[in-house]
């Protein structure tokens, strides 16, 4: 028997999986770690939990695997995208924390990009908009706020990755500085049309192209780990950002189909095949996946909070103890009372893209109270997904967007939660037998690489489904709530 260790590396818990030949989860280990908020807008973490957490979690399937454990014939990794880690090149010591994917801190920078008119070129070469939310600008800050790090960066001293680069940099010792095209194309650095790093760019933000890694395809050489860490060398051979790693493990391999993850964030992605969709309602397009050199496209929208409002609910609020009692509160709300909640946390990702609004609740009375609150945090994420699908289908004209929302992530546990989610946008929502597909994703595309899959339609043909949600509100019903959502929004960008 084969083996294949996956890890993903998300933005509040590293897991790790180890997967038998035929998709089965054999041993399963997550941990969390500490994020850091130094200043509003800010969101950090230490680079080195990162590593600790993966081998901790490594370490752990590992064991539970018992005399197995040699069996394992390569490794996959996933991860948040975006992140940004510069680390000193000789030691592999960081030089300031990760910058996290939902930092905001660079605001007035993009802000003073685009009104030198810097927007059209960003979007052309990466197919992003300029944003804080991709990486360039935040290795700017760390270029131009740490002390020394521009003298050393431009001497070749430092080293810039997203955390896959980092955590591969850091199992092979430091011997493979390479990330995957996937990742590449978060950066804000990258041309995904011509396939390489745009100097132009990197130009623009005074980025010396040295400190950049090399970009491979998602199933490919990345090295071996090195063998004092698990007592083996094992190659690294499959590479890619959560969202497109979770496309690959929802089989969403032809023109048109889509998928839509729901952790800390939400990201749908709609595969257009080997053609760059330009959007003109402020959808991302971005790589799927990269086989052979040749890239697969895709129009992605991404909401910057869905289970974070559950976290918020518990956290902040206090409201629960653990993320499951949504759904029973949910229940129990008033159906009288519409309550709204735009949770704009850190601003609002596609289609609105303003960085500087913040969350609001429409719709309070004396008799709102905690099930309400629930309710409106959990409809909160159907509303921005239907956002997100209309612009895709007003975007995208092909062959036709699939009628079907292929689901996966912690959140889409919520039986709930993925009810509303079909009745808002009045269509079938699959959720498969496997959830944490970004694991999945980039264990096949591992097992890919090594020859235990054979092609794109063995894996599909291996992807199964759990449940079929379908809609059951009423057309009047979803128009209503919906209206109110797009007014809640009107005021939330206006206030």
């Amino acid at each position: 028997m084969t083996f294949i260790l996956a890890i993903d590396q998300g933005t509040t818990s590293t897991r790790s999986m180890i997967f038998d030949i035929n998709m089965n989860v054999v041993a399963t280990d997550q941990t969390e770690f500490k994020q850091y908020f130094p200043k509003s807008g800010w969101v950090e973490h230490d680079p080195n939990d990162l590593w600790e957490t993966t081998l901790k979690t490594c370490h752990k399937v590992m064991n539970d695997l018992g005399k197995d454990m040699h069996k394992i014939k390569a490794i996959g990794i996933t991860n948040q995208r975006e992140t940004v880690i510069v680390w000193d090149k000789k030691t592999g010591e960081p030089i300031y924390n990760a910058i996290v994917w939902q930092d905001r801190r660079t605001a007035d920078m993009c802000e003073k990009m685009r009104l030198a008119g810097n927007e059209q070129l960003i979007t052309d070469r990466t197919g992003l908009l300029l944003d804080p939310y991709f990486s360039s600008t935040k290795l700017k800050w760390i270029l131009d706020n740490i002390k020394g790090a521009r003298v050393r960066a431009e001497k070749g001293e430092l080293l810039f990755g997203t955390v896959d680069c980092f955590l591969i940099w850091k199992l092979t010792n430091g011997k493979v500085h390479a990330t995957d095209a996937t990742n590449a194309a978060r950066t804000m650095l990258y041309d995904i049309r011509k396939g390489h790093w745009s100097k132009t760019i990197c130009d623009l933000l005074d980025i010396p192209m040295k400190m950049l890694p090399e970009v491979k395809d998602c199933a490919a050489d990345f090295g071996d780990t090195h063998s004092n860490l698990f007592n083996k060398t094992i190659p690294i051979c499959g590479v890619a950002g959560d969202q497109q790693a979770a496309t690959i493990g929802q089989a969403c391999f032809k023109p048109g189909m889509m998928k839509s993850t729901y952790g800390t964030g939400c990201f749908a992605l709609l595969n257009t095949g080997d053609t760059p969709v330009v959007s003109k309602n402020k959808l991302l397009t971005t790589i799927a996946y990269q086989f052979n050199g040749k890239p697969t496209y895709a129009l992605e929208g991404s909401i910057f909070v869905a289970g974070a409002v559950v976290q918020w609910l518990r956290d902040g609020l206090k409201i629960i103890s653990h993320a499951s009692e949504t759904q029973e509160l949910s229940q129990q709300a008033d159906e009288e009372q519409n309550v709204i909640m735009v949770p704009a946390f850190v601003g609002l990702g596609a289609p609105y893209w303003n960085a500087e609004c913040r969350g609001a609740v429409y719709g309070l009375t004396r008799n709102t109270g905690a099930p309400e609150i629930a309710k409106a945090a959990l409809e909160s994420v159907g509303f921005q997904t239907r956002d997100l699908l209309e612009a895709m289908s007003a975007d995208w004209k092909m062959t036709g967007v699939s009628p079907t929302l292929r689901v996966d992530g912690g959140m889409s546990t919520s039986d709930w939660t993925m009810q509303f989610l079909s009745d808002i946008i009045n269509a079938p929502v699959d959720r498969p037998e496997i959830i944490e597909t970004t694991a999945l994703g980039v264990a096949w595309l591992a097992g890919m690489h090594i020859g235990v899959y054979p092609n794109l339609e063995d894996f599909s043909s291996k992807w199964t489904k759990e449940r079929e949600f379908k809609p059951s509100m009423d057309e009047e019903c979803r128009n209503t709530k919906y209206l109110a959502w797009k007014r809640a929004v009107k005021s939330t960008l206006e206030a």
